[in-house]
């Protein structure tokens, strides 16, 4: 997944620039908007839709214009929107609850676009079972997708974070790490893993296939800002499928949208297939909406919510892991529903399976 760190509570400045954006959003209809991405498989298609005029195809259909904006940061373009100076962006489950939800930024999924299947993995050197972790030292980011991973990999082999030790390491020096002779077990994700998994002596021990549907890749906006500007968000969804759809293509076009995205995230066409083919991509409207209104996604968030709570990323001095509000698509709400910061919808998932796009 992406790159995340300790930089987990936006500033009070910002907190309030945001709550005030947000409240200025929601006095008028807005033409114009800005959404941020940053470099993964499952984002990719949000920079291609950009530079080939797909954006600005579904932008004008609703009379509206739309910015799109790479970030190299993740972290910074999760804390940008969550500032109000973007009106949606990506980001998986856990960190749209832990920043921009914990950040007081009433945040709604407008896509979910895919889960890591297989993306993310626990790579030890020179053993084959996952319970020789226990004792090791395991270089991973901390806090972010990879902590969680672990979090699970342990459970599943009944150890836990207390018979390892956590070292904070960087992704861009995750693959250099494991090439020093003190690091014997990393958490990362794609394409670091494939780099790793290229020295003999890395053996992947557990991946995200073992905990599908769990990593969930999504674009988020401004619930305030989609409240009063539906038509952007039924632009967002028509976007994603048009591109997504290309992506996915057994034809030319595919191919050479495919090739065109591996370039742009650093990589070629068999490594960028490499990385899709551990990523369960929803191209089909229909297939988010089975799995957004699966009674799955609330277990998942669960599980989310909780481990950010016993980590403290949750608010400084939240009493449970219900301190903050998550709204399903049926309405039922997981946690507070007084303060319900992150939701979920089916409306624009929908409105692309029926036609009314």
């Amino acid at each position: 997944m992406q790159t995340f760190s300790k930089i987990l509570s936006v500033t009070a400045l910002s907190v309030s620039l945001a709550l005030g954006l947000g409240s200025a959003a929601s006095a008028a209809p807005k033409t114009s908007f800005k959404v941020a991405w940053s470099i993964y498989v499952g984002w990719m298609p949000w920079g291609y839709a950009s530079d080939h005029g797909i954006v600005k195809k579904w932008a004008d259909k609703y009379g509206i214009n739309i910015e799109v904006t790479q970030f190299n940061d993740y972290v910074e373009s999760m804390n940008q929107y969550t500032a109000g100076a973007f009106d949606a962006v990506t980001l998986t489950n856990m960190d749209g609850l832990s920043i921009p939800a914990a950040g007081g930024v009433d945040t709604t999924a407008v896509i979910v676009g895919d889960f890591s299947n297989g993306n993310d993995a626990v790579i030890l050197k020179d053993k084959t079972s996952l319970a020789d972790i226990k004792g090791q030292n395991v270089n991973l980011v901390e806090y972010s997708v990879s902590h969680y991973l672990l979090a699970r990999a342990l459970d599943s082999v009944k150890l836990s974070e207390r018979d390892v030790k956590v070292v904070n390491t960087s992704d861009a020096d995750m693959v250099a790490a494991y090439k020093t002779p003190d690091v014997s077990a990393v958490v990362t994700w794609n394409p670091l893993v494939s780099t790793i998994l290229e020295d003999p002596t890395a053996k992947k021990v557990f991946d995200s296939s073992q905990v599908p549907g769990e990593i969930i890749d999504l674009m988020v906006a401004n619930s305030n800002v989609l409240k009063d500007n539906p038509n952007f968000g039924k632009a967002l969804a028509g976007i994603w499928y048009e591109t997504a759809a290309l992506m996915k293509a057994d034809t030319p076009e595919g191919k050479a949208a495919r090739e065109a995205m591996g370039k742009a995230s650093g990589t070629d066409l068999k490594g960028f297939e490499a990385q899709l083919a551990a990523t369960r991509l929803f191209d089909k409207p229909a297939d988010a909406l089975s799995f957004t209104t699966s009674p799955n996604l609330p277990k998942t968030m669960d599980l989310v919510r909780n481990f950010l709570f016993q980590k403290g990323l949750l608010g400084n001095g939240a009493p449970s892991a219900d301190v903050i509000g998550i709204e399903m698509p049926d309405g039922k709400v997981l946690g507070d529903g007084n303060n319900v910061k992150l939701r979920f919808t089916e409306a624009y998932m929908k409105s692309a399976t029926d036609g009314s796009l």
